[in-house]
C-alpha cells in the first residue's frame, strides 16, 4: 500500500452525490447505492478531490480527536472497502481533479473541541438492482408506470 497513491471515482459506473453532508453513492453495473457520514464522507470526499492517501489521514487527524494509529488504519480498512466494491480505483494520471489538492476546509471546533473520530461505515443497499435492471420502456407496468415492474400472467 502506497502513501501517496491517489484514487478516483470508477466512472461511468458509479455516480455520487452529496445531500446535506451525506455522501449517496451509486453503483450502477450492480444495482446497489452505499451512504456514507461523517469519517466516510470526509474520506470520499479527500479522494473526489484528488489527494492522496497520506494527506487523508493528515485531514482526518486534523478533523478529528484521535489516535493517528487508530485513523491512519480506519483511512486504509475504509479505502480498501470502497475499491473491494468497486466504486473507486487508483489513478493512474498525475493530475487531481482539484487543481490545488484541497478539500473542503476543516469544520469549526465544537466547543472548542475536535469531534471524536469514529471509524467510518460504507452503508450499502441492494434493493436498487432489480428497478435499474428493468428495461423501462417495455417492462413497467404501463397503468401505474415507473418504477413499478410489469406483472407476467
Amino acid at each position: 500500500m502506497k502513501q501517496a497513491e491517489k484514487f478516483s471515482v470508477n466512472a461511468p459506473k458509479v455516480v455520487h452525490e452529496t445531500i446535506e453532508g451525506e455522501v449517496v453513492i451509486v453503483n450502477l453495473d450492480k444495482g446497489d447505492y452505499y451512504s456514507l457520514v461523517q469519517a466516510g464522507a470526509d474520506i470520499w470526499n479527500g479522494i473526489i478531490s484528488g489527494i492522496s492517501r497520506d494527506e487523508i489521514i493528515q485531514e482526518m487527524n486534523q478533523r478529528y480527536a484521535g489516535d493517528r494509529a487508530t485513523i491512519e488504519k480506519s483511512v486504509n480498512d475504509f479505502i480498501a472497502q470502497l475499491q473491494r466494491e468497486e466504486l473507486i480505483k487508483i489513478d493512474q494520471t498525475d493530475e487531481s481533479i482539484n487543481s490545488n489538492g484541497k478539500t473542503a476546509p476543516i469544520p469549526a471546533e465544537i466547543n472548542g473541541e475536535k469531534p471524536n473520530f469514529e471509524p467510518p461505515s460504507l452503508n450499502k443497499y441492494t434493493d436498487m438492482e432489480e428497478l435499474l435492471a428493468l428495461d423501462p420502456i417495455h417492462e413497467v407496468d404501463t397503468e401505474v408506470g415507473w418504477p413499478s415492474a410489469k406483472v407476467e400472467v
